[in-house]
């Protein structure tokens, strides 16, 4: 698990549901390929205006979330760590649980004319990821 990241909380969200089911070593090249724009991360909730890219099989619309991708590709390596070091096979491990939610928000102002000032909040989203090895 992985707290308060300075994330999109859609784009982590999109990302989740992506490599949930997928085994461990499946999704780390998968988040790596996001990272390198070669794979799109298949956005079937939050998709108004979002283009289609190629490659996506089952559905069209996707981005490549390079940031959410780098993030969540640290928790997965660190729960690979935490599984190995408890004895499990790494090649047998499966994404059981990936889970995004709202983190704390941090408040912040801009300042406008004539002495305004406007609301500039940053979003945060924890990440929690477990991993099962399947037989």
């Amino acid at each position: 698990m992985s707290n308060e990241l300075h994330i999109s909380p859609k784009h982590a969200r999109e990302i989740c549901n992506a490599i949930r089911g997928m085994k461990a070593t499946e999704a780390r090249t998968f988040l790596e390929d996001v990272i390198l724009l070669k794979r799109a991360v298949p956005f079937k909730r939050y998709n108004k205006n979002v283009g289609h890219r190629k490659g996506l099989i089952g559905w069209c619309s996707g981005r490549y979330p390079q940031k959410a991708a780098k993030a969540t590709l640290d928790v997965l390596v660190n729960a690979i760590g935490n599984a190995e070091y408890k004895g499990l096979e790494k090649e047998r491990l499966q994404v059981l649980m990936a889970n995004t939610k709202k983190g704390r928000t941090i408040r912040g102002w801009m300042p406008r004319a004539m002495g305004r000032a406007t609301p500039k909040n940053t979003e945060t989203v924890s990440i929690e990821m477990v991993l099962k090895e399947v037989s």
